[in-house]
C-alpha cells in the first residue's frame, strides 16, 4: 500500500488489539482511556474536515491536526490541562507503535511525538478533617436497605483509601471477616494487589451487608438498586447525598467541593496526622512511587506549624548548648 493510501482504520485495530492487548496485555482502564481519546479524535476530524473514521488517512494526522483537536479538547469541551494531556499520551502511544512498525511513516510519527505535553499548576489536595468525615459517615439512613448499602460503602472508601474503580468492581470473596482481624483484597490500578486491614466497625457493616442481601462470594459487595455494578457517577451520587444530609451538623462541608478521590486524600492525611510513616501510606493506597505520596506531606499543616513552632523568631538569639556533667563523663569515658 503506498504512503498516501495508508488508513488509519486498519492500523488503530492493529494497535489496539496486537500491541495493547497481546504484546503489553494492558489494564481494562488503559484501554478504555485510549480508546475514548481516539473516539474523541476521529469524531473531531469527522466535524472539522469532513472526513468520516474510515476514510481517514494516516498522513492527514498531522502535527497541525493533533494540535488542533487539542485545543478544542480545552476550548469547545472546557477540559483541563490534564485530561488534554492524557488524550496527548494516547496519540504518542498510537505514533510510538508506528514508527516501529511503518519505518515509512517515521517523519510522520517524530513530527507527532514532538508535540510536548502542556505544564499544568501544582494544586494543594482537599483536605477533610476528622469531624467532616465522621457527619459524612454518619449521614445515611440505617434503617433503609439503600442508607445501609451506602454507609458501608463510604466508610469501606474511608478505611481503605481505595479508588472508586476499586471500589465498583470490589467482589465479596475480595473480603475476609474474622473473628480477631478482618481485611480486604484490593486489584488496583497497573495491576498492583494489595491487602488493607478492616476496623472493626467497617467490618461489621460490610457483614451485616452481605448478610442482608444473602450475597455470593462471586457477586459484587457494592451495587445499585437493580443488583448492577454501581458507576462512577453512582458513588459520586451517593456522596453527594451523604454530604448534603451532614452539611447542618457540619457547615464547612458546603465550601468545599468534595469527589469520591477526596475521600482517599482523607484517608492518607488522617494516616500521616496519625504518625503512620509515609512508606507504609504508599502501601496502604497502592502508589507505584513514594514520590507520589509526598503530596499528602506538602497538604499537612499540622506538621508545618510544628516545624514553625521549632523555628526562633528573628531577633533572639539561640541559646549555645552546654553539656551536662553527665555527658561530660560519658565523652571521658570513649
Amino acid at each position: 500500500m503506498k504512503y498516501s493510501e495508508t488508513l488509519v482504520g486498519p492500523l488503530l485495530q492493529e494497535f489496539f488489539i496486537k500491541h495493547l492487548l497481546t504484546h503489553r496485555n494492558v489494564s481494562p482502564q488503559t484501554l478504555s482511556s485510549y480508546s475514548n481519546a481516539f473516539r474523541l479524535l476521529l469524531r473531531f476530524v469527522a466535524t472539522k474536515m469532513n472526513i468520516q473514521p474510515v476514510a481517514l488517512k494516516l498522513d492527514q494526522l498531522s502535527p497541525a491536526v493533533i494540535l488542533a483537536f487539542l485545543d478544542s479538547l480545552e476550548v469547545e469541551r472546557n477540559n483541563t490541562a490534564r485530561s488534554r494531556n492524557a488524550r496527548l499520551a494516547a496519540i504518542h502511544s498510537f505514533f510510538r507503535w508506528v514508527a516501529i512498525s511503518r519505518p515509512d511513516f517515521a517523519g510522520l510519527s517524530t513530527s507527532v511525538l514532538a508535540i510536548p505535553t502542556k505544564r499544568t499548576g501544582h494544586r494543594l489536595i482537599c483536605a477533610l478533617s476528622r469531624p467532616e468525615i465522621q457527619a459524612i459517615l454518619g449521614a445515611p439512613d440505617l434503617s433503609t436497605s439503600s442508607g445501609r448499602r451506602d454507609h458501608a460503602m463510604l466508610l469501606t472508601m474511608y478505611n481503605t483509601g481505595a479508588r472508586v474503580s476499586e471500589i465498583t468492581a470490589m467482589a465479596c470473596s475480595q473480603v475476609e471477616l474474622g473473628v480477631r482481624s478482618s481485611f480486604v483484597h484490593l486489584h488496583g490500578k497497573g495491576r498492583k494487589e494489595r491487602t488493607v486491614p478492616l476496623w472493626t466497625r467497617t467490618a461489621d457493616a460490610i457483614r451485616k451487608l452481605i448478610r442482608e442481601r444473602d450475597a455470593a462470594p462471586t457477586t459484587l459487595l457494592f451495587t445499585n438498586y437493580r443488583g448492577e455494578e454501581l458507576t462512577r457517577n453512582g458513588v459520586d451520587c451517593i456522596l453527594k447525598k451523604a454530604i448534603a444530609g451532614a452539611m447542618h451538623s457540619c457547615p464547612s462541608l458546603s465550601q468545599k467541593h468534595i469527589s469520591p478521590h477526596v475521600i482517599r486524600h482523607a484517608t492518607a492525611s488522617h494516616l500521616l496526622q496519625a504518625g503512620v510513616d509515609i512508606s507504609v501510606i504508599a502501601l496502604w493506597l497502592g502508589h507505584e512511587s513514594i514520590d507520589t505520596t509526598h503530596i499528602y506531606m506538602e497538604a499537612n499543616l499540622a506538621h508545618k506549624e510544628e516545624a514553625l513552632g521549632r523555628l526562633r523568631p528573628a531577633g533572639q538569639r539561640t541559646p549555645r548548648f552546654h553539656a551536662t556533667d553527665k555527658v561530660m563523663a560519658f565523652l571521658e569515658t570513649l
